[in-house]
């Protein structure tokens, strides 16, 4: 595959206004419906960039900043940082606006996801190169390497301790 896309070029941006069914027992939005939306909006982009469908495979991290209300509009923007063979991370920035005023964004949330392109049978396929042009475009892509290189160390050091369970009990 030798198509080049700068991560500009992949960048898409979703928006959605927050009702009483987003929220949790606060009656803030609740935390999950953010991580769905941001989900939806990483699908779309690795999608697009991919060139065919692609799956989560991980949400890296995903910082929770300030809370959201009833009546936010939650804006989602994404753009694909850094590409492998098959993987890439998506980094997401959530922000919201008041539906009934004109106030600056407030930055909610930001999260980094790794997503997988794959084929019809749902197995890994070749993913586009992904070129950074800017310096800002350099500097993502370098810090999503340095994620990358700390998740693969982290997994094998805890798979080397027989741990990594999510239960409590081992069967």
């Amino acid at each position: 595959m030798a198509v080049m896309t700068a991560p500009s070029d992949t960048q898409l941006v979703l928006s959605q206004i927050m009702g009483n069914q987003h929220t949790n027992l606060l009656g803030t939005v609740h935390g999950g419906n953010i991580m769905k939306f941001v989900d939806d909006a990483a699908g779309a982009v690795s999608a697009r960039f991919a060139q065919g469908p692609a799956v989560t495979a991980a949400m890296d991290e995903m910082l929770f900043l300030a809370p959201v209300r009833v009546g936010d509009v939650l804006t989602v923007k994404t753009q694909v940082n850094w590409a492998g063979r098959s993987s890439m991370e998506v980094g997401a920035r959530v922000e919201t606006t008041r539906w009934d005023d004109r106030t600056p964004p407030v930055h909610v949330a930001t999260a980094f996801l790794v997503m997988v392109g794959v084929d019809e049978s749902g197995r890994p396929r070749q993913v586009p190169t992904l070129e950074p042009v800017t310096e800002e475009e350099k500097r993502r892509f370098r810090a999503a390497q340095i994620r990358r290189e700390h998740r693969l160390a982290q997994r094998a050091a805890i798979r080397d301790l027989g741990a990594g369970e999510a239960s409590v009990e081992r069967a």
